[in-house]
């Protein structure tokens, strides 16, 4: 009967060990044209059409650079979507921040940007202005609050969510506001006076209550459950079940891929313990059982 039950326990622990790892994740509108134009004065460079021979001298101007653990300067002042000047840690000091650094005149990049992430957050039970704000701030000076109002419209109507107009911020600045938010969080682009675009990469940051940055998310698409465990990881312990620990346990950011990774040996020992426990309960159970057969077998033999 004993070895039966370890027979049973190994398929039990066999089996704790495959869920841990069948948990772990795989890796991996617009608007018009502002009405004033003032000068664009970061030091950005600007070059010919992008044809082919001009494109990897533009380039070498544009790219993330990841300033995680970096501190948001939070005395900056934009303008919200109403045209009522701003400080930027008027947004921050309760909840994790998702920051996106987009122009809204943008043909086809940032509008992808905002389309990702609207479809990245549609599945969370967190929302925006629940569980964490979204702030969004156009890096071309020339761009007005009535442009951003159009596109928060546009954004928190996809949406759909009740709070989100006064959780998702859309910011408009001046010229040294934006080149400071910029470099400290490592956004570099190039204005291209040809085409009267700029060149730019795409991502996402996380960003801390207290204004530090903590994950980037690269390109248009962003995993929903990487972005969920961000959030309750910048949240300062505030958001997140026991499980949710459980899975920041097992789970590393990993920021030259901007994903979370199993934690190989965060997991094995995440594993043996519900291994322990599976068997241990095991044995409990069979235990009791064997006393219960042994007992009514004892009432009968004094029964007869």
């Amino acid at each position: 009967m004993f070895v039966k039950h370890l027979k049973y326990a190994a398929y039990v622990s066999c089996a704790a060990v495959l869920v841990a790892v069948l948990l772990a994740p795989p890796a991996g509108v617009t608007g018009q044209e502002g009405e004033s134009s003032p000068m664009i004065m970061k030091d950005i460079g600007s070059g010919p059409g992008l044809d082919a021979s001009a494109t990897p001298e533009i380039l070498k101007h544009v790219g993330i650079d990841q300033h995680i653990g970096a501190s948001l300067p939070l005395d900056l002042e934009f303008y919200d979507e109403t045209g009522t000047p701003v400080k930027l840690g008027s947004y921050f000091g309760a909840k994790p921040v998702i920051l996106t650094l987009v122009y809204y005149d943008c043909p086809m990049l940032c509008t992808e940007v905002l389309n990702g992430l609207n479809r990245s957050l549609a599945p969370l039970n967190f929302s925006i202005g629940e569980e964490f704000e979204v702030v969004t701030v156009s890096f071309d000076p020339r761009e007005t609050p009535q442009l951003a109002s159009q596109k928060k419209a546009v954004y928190t109507q996809r949406y759909g969510r009740p709070g989100t107009q006064e959780g998702w911020h859309f910011l408009t600045g001046e010229a040294p506001a934006i080149d400071k938010l910029t470099d400290t969080v490592g956004f570099n682009y190039v204005y291209d006076e040809t085409e009267g675009q700029f060149v730019h990469g795409s991502a996402i940051m996380i960003v801390s209550p207290q204004g530090t940055v903590s994950h980037y998310f690269f390109g248009i698409e962003y995993p929903s459950e990487d972005i969920r465990l961000a959030i309750i990881e910048s949240s300062e312990e505030k958001l997140g079940t026991v499980f949710d620990q459980i899975m920041l346990y097992c789970f590393n950011y990993d920021p030259e891929q901007g994903v979370y990774g199993v934690a190989i040996m965060n997991a094995m020992r995440v594993a043996g313990l519900v291994t322990l426990l599976a068997m241990g309960s095991f044995m409990v159970v069979m235990f009791k059982r064997d006393r219960r057969r042994k007992r009514a077998r004892r009432e009968r033999g004094a029964g007869a």
